[in-house]
């Protein structure tokens, strides 16, 4: 109880000075990863229902001291009433070259969605939609799943718990992105500004989802194991 009490604590404070520097997408991933976490160590459900109602008092409360970050939300789920403003200017013209791309896309460098702020980044499902084609970009998104089965499947023959349970975590994270990033683009979910692994430009996101996979591959010593998985279980038979 006292590491989980500690742990709730640091947590606390990496999504509090998140919230104090306005990244609430990375904050919400951060609390996600707690989540996991909590849920890994204690299996208990009601721990994490009670996590997710201080969470949300929580963001009650930032909105009293900083309404301004409502008006971000304002588009969600109307972002064609607010096409000609910043609020759903990417989002109607992300949602218009997804379409025009059809299953395979019109070509490589053909798209006109490079012309919208953060077609690399924040959008870039839509990019890979129009050029590519939506079989591609859901090609794209399953193989940043694969590395999370992987987590989940080789979790009974980790190292030890605790690679376990970061090495599950760190696939939860780069779900949640892929999530965040992928239904944000088609206002599913409001646009967070999260970047999606693998995928978007920007080194630091690079990098980080490379220790994420790195951290993955560590949980697991064993040699080529994502085939081992299998054969295992063969041998088992």
């Amino acid at each position: 109880k006292r590491n989980l009490v500690l742990f709730i604590i640091y947590s606390i404070m990496i999504c509090g000075c998140l919230a104090l520097m306005n990244d609430f997408g990375t904050a919400l991933i951060f609390f996600v990863a707690f989540l996991c976490i909590a849920f890994l160590r204690s299996g208990d459900v009601g721990f994490l229902a009670l996590m997710g109602t201080a969470a949300v008092a929580g963001g009650w409360m930032i909105l009293q001291f900083k309404p301004y970050i409502l008006n971000r939300f304002m588009a969600w789920r109307h972002v064609w009433e607010y096409s000609t403003e910043a609020g759903g200017y990417q989002q109607t013209r992300a949602l218009m070259c997804l379409a025009s791309g059809g299953l395979f896309g019109i070509g490589i460098g053909e798209g006109k969605m490079f012309k919208i702020f953060a077609a690399d980044s924040d959008v870039v499902f839509a990019t890979i939609s129009e050029e590519w084609g939506l079989v591609m970009a859901l090609m794209v998104v399953v193989a940043v799943a694969v590395p999370a089965v992987f987590a989940i499947r080789s979790a009974k023959v980790s190292r030890s718990s605790f690679y376990a349970i970061g090495a599950c975590t760190a696939g939860g994270i780069l779900l949640v992105q892929t999530i965040f990033n992928v239904l944000g683009t088609v206002d599913v979910l409001p646009l967070t500004g999260v970047t999606m692994p693998f995928v978007s430009n920007g080194g630091s996101s690079m990098i980080c989802v490379w220790g994420l996979l790195a951290f993955i591959k560590a949980a697991d010593t064993r040699q080529y194991a994502s085939f081992a998985v299998r054969t295992d279980r063969r041998r088992i038979r």
